[in-house]
């Protein structure tokens, strides 16, 4: 894909940055309940109410009366997103996931923050493209890993052993931009955003430059004053681990099967170092890769030895290489994928189901992956006086 249309393609997509989710359902109408932290209130608005709880900030979906007579019509139960859904608000209660986040933190003590967050992403995305894939990835990595609070910042000092030092930090880059991002915070409003919420908002934005749908994230999330580097491998799956460990892991943060498959379609876009694919190549070929892909990655990565500080790389997907979309599955079934974890999705039969649903439905991928990143984005967050605002995300303030 040429540069052009990959830049209609974005456009296209960044057109539904003021919608929430992309259609949850064709199907059925719906009413939405948000539930909010700030001091009970309700209010309606035509079919709509908004309730404010103090018990935390979720979505709940219900079919509306007509919808629910049209499934009763065609002999269906209760809509299936709408039970997830309140599954999720129940869950998140219990776990404390989420809570003290809010749509719209920053809106009285920096009101432009959101703002300056989108403005230079775009700027660091015009003059260096992959910075979007690492705004997602960082997303990944910091709150895979104990809690979302920006502990993957952190460098290492005397007192601290960066989490960017271990082997699942590896091939990780782009650090330095997030200074540029905290720079331009703490120009409009000193020591107020955090570097954890900072983490949150580039990753949203960075999908939207990917092409990808713009997710409405809560903030209001601080900052770790430790690393966690002690836990990485432990919360942190590997490539070549088993499909069983790798939803193990995503089960214990709240990420069901179907949407640890839509959060893997973020290995459409980016690059992998052929050091994390020589072992699918040497010294014999998985026999599980296509042939002719196998010999386009062994041109790729032609020794079994490969230098860690060497540009050897292979792009995960060669047809849209820089846009969130569902090729990635597409390429699965042709059994293209990059790495053991990605082809493992197709034949694993609890995997193997979504898979095909989202090689065939864009949006239905789309709604899977926003869901996915949204749960991801709120593991167990540092909010209220837990934790504090990084004056410099690389460092714990002095005192």
């Amino acid at each position: 894909m040429d540069s052009q249309t990959t830049e209609t393609a974005r456009k296209q997509h960044h057109k539904s940055a003021n919608r929430e989710f992309p259609s949850l359902t064709k199907l059925h109408a719906i009413e939405t309940l948000l539930f909010c932290i700030v001091p009970k209130e309700s209010r309606r608005s035509g079919d709509e109410q908004i309730s404010q709880w103090s018990h935390g900030c979720r979505v709940r979906i219900r079919p509306s009366a007509s919808a629910q007579r049209r499934r009763r019509k065609m002999g269906l139960g209760a809509t299936p997103m709408t039970a997830f859904l309140i599954l999720v608000c129940s869950s998140a209660v219990f776990r404390g996931e989420g809570g003290g986040l809010k749509l719209n933190y920053y809106s009285k003590s920096c009101p432009r923050a959101e703002e300056i967050v989108k403005r230079e992403v775009v700027k660091l995305y015009n003059e260096h493209g992959n910075t979007a894939v690492s705004w997602v990835r960082n997303l990944f990595h910091d709150c895979m890993v104990e809690s979302c609070d920006a502990s993957l910042l952190l460098e290492t000092t005397d007192a601290v052993i960066s989490e960017q030092s271990a082997d699942r930090s590896f091939g990780m880059r782009n650090f330095k931009y997030v200074a540029t991002i905290k720079e331009a915070l703490e120009k409009e409003c000193p020591a107020t955003v955090s570097c954890a919420d900072i983490i949150a908002l580039s990753a949203r934005e960075g999908v939207v430059m990917l092409g990808g749908p713009f997710i409405p994230m809560r903030t209001g999330r601080r900052d770790s004053r430790e690393s966690h580097a002690d836990v990485i491998d432990k919360d942190i799956p590997n490539h070549n681990d088993s499909i069983s460990l790798v939803l193990s892991r995503f089960r214990s943060v709240g990420i069901d099967a179907e949407r640890t498959v839509a959060l893997l379609g973020a290995h459409s876009v980016g690059r992998v170092h052929c050091v994390n694919l020589v072992g699918r190549l040497y010294p014999t070929v998985d026999p599980t890769i296509d042939p002719e892909y196998a010999k386009y990655l062994l041109g790729r990565c032609p020794s079994p030895n490969p230098d860690p500080e060497a540009v050897l790389y292979s792009r995960n997907d060669r047809e849209t290489p820089m846009i969130i979309d569902n090729m990635y599955y597409k390429n699965l079934l042709h059994h293209k994928g990059l790495l053991k974890v990605d082809q493992q999705l197709v034949s694993y039969p609890s995997t193997a189901q979504f898979v095909k649903l989202m090689a065939a439905d864009n949006s239905y991928f789309y709604d899977q992956f926003s869901k996915a990143l949204l749960l991801l984005s709120e593991n167990t967050p540092l909010t209220g006086n837990k934790g504090e605002v990084r004056k410099d995300c690389r460092y714990v303030n002095a005192g």
